[in-house]
């Protein structure tokens, strides 16, 4: 899968597969992309996501089913985040769900809609109808704290200061398209989804104001607030309590595929929890063992060097006594810090929009 937006990257653009997609990881250096998204504006090509539209009389009753979230009382005018399990509990997808008329979009996560189209066919007892729209529509996204201002010059200056997750149908440009405020990055955040045919005139108008940063620096933002990137969190057994997504699924929700071992995790005594931590001047490889005075306690899941703290800045999977902030562990042969997130906190806290 490639973006329809490839032929207006500019030259020296390093791309790269995530999953089924072919998406841009850089397009300058990540000092530019991150500066740029943490203080200003930065443009982001989506395009790695599918976008599936789920239709039919059961509709509703489908997506009670599948996603953990409840989005019964999902209206058009709203957007939300939910997983997507499968009966074991673990994470089949990480998906925005788009209100729609007559059903929902479910935008999948990037690299991931082939996997997530699968599962929901095979799910699709209710027969709903599933349609991949990738072919005719994709996704831009603009986030950082002045990404507002992008907004109000480049579509509408009401559309900016939206309640966050709320969704519009509207033109640019005489063009139709659907505008949410939602991000991941802890900055402001607003997503496009448009024609495909449009998609490259509107990239190229948004590079004028904002600087198209990739998915290696979107990631990393992602991570400054601990919002979960699954493909580089999740072990194959890893629950959701393990990987700390609680939060993306409703336990008070009579049923959805994958409730019981979600509850039943939650019942476990001291399960295994994931904490951030920073500290080295290496960067330790997934799978690098945690220790504790000497004691194996768990293990390493991902890693970056941080642009934002000037330190390596991971995620570990240890032992539930662990999981808190301030404790001195070691990493490898690196002594560092466990943390309470977000590990950067985002300009966009403190700036308001005007």
């Amino acid at each position: 899968m490639e973006s329809a937006l490839t032929t207006a990257h500019p030259e020296g653009t390093v791309h790269g597969v995530v999953g089924e997609a072919t998406v841009p990881l850089r397009f300058s250096t990540p000092e530019t992309e991150y500066e740029a998204l943490r203080e200003r504006a930065a443009l982001l090509d989506l395009g790695g996501s599918r976008l599936i539209e789920v239709t039919g009389a059961a509709a509703t009753d489908f997506l009670q089913r599948v996603l953990a979230r409840d989005v019964e009382y999902l209206t058009a005018e709203r957007c939300m985040t939910s997983l997507v399990l499968d009966e074991a509990g673990h994470v089949v997808d990480q998906v925005v769900v788009w209100g729609r008329e007559n059903g929902v979009l479910l935008e999948s996560s990037t690299g991931g809609g082939a996997t997530l189209l699968a599962h929901l066919t095979e799910q699709n007892t209710e027969g709903v109808v599933l349609t991949d729209r990738s072919a005719e529509l994709t996704l831009l996204g603009l986030e950082g704290p002045y990404s507002w201002g992008v907004v109000g010059r480049l579509i509408d200056g009401e559309l900016a200061a939206l309640p966050l997750e709320s969704v519009v149908d509207t033109q640019w440009d005489g063009v139709d398209v659907i505008f949410g405020r939602t991000g991941v990055t802890g900055e402001y955040g607003y997503k496009v989804i448009v024609p495909r045919e449009a998609a490259e005139r509107l990239w190229k108008q948004a590079a004028e104001q904002a600087v198209p940063a990739g998915q290696e620096v979107l990631e990393q933002a992602m991570l400054e607030v601990r919002q979960p990137v699954f493909r580089l969190e999740a072990a194959e057994d890893a629950t959701v309590v393990e990987l700390g997504a609680n939060w993306l699924v409703d336990i008070t929700k009579d049923a959805f595929v994958g409730r019981d071992a979600v509850l039943a995790a939650f019942a476990r005594d001291n399960p295994v929890r994931t904490v951030g931590f920073r500290g080295g001047d290496a960067v330790p490889e997934p799978g690098t063992r945690v220790l504790a005075a000497g004691e194996d306690i768990g293990v390493v899941v991902h890693a970056v060097r941080s642009v934002g703290l000037g330190a390596t800045l991971g995620l570990a999977r240890v032992e539930g006594e662990f999981a808190a902030a301030g404790l001195r562990l070691t990493v490898g042969d690196e002594e560092v810090t466990t943390l309470t997130s977000p590990y950067v906190t985002p300009k966009s806290w403190s700036i308001p929009i005007v």
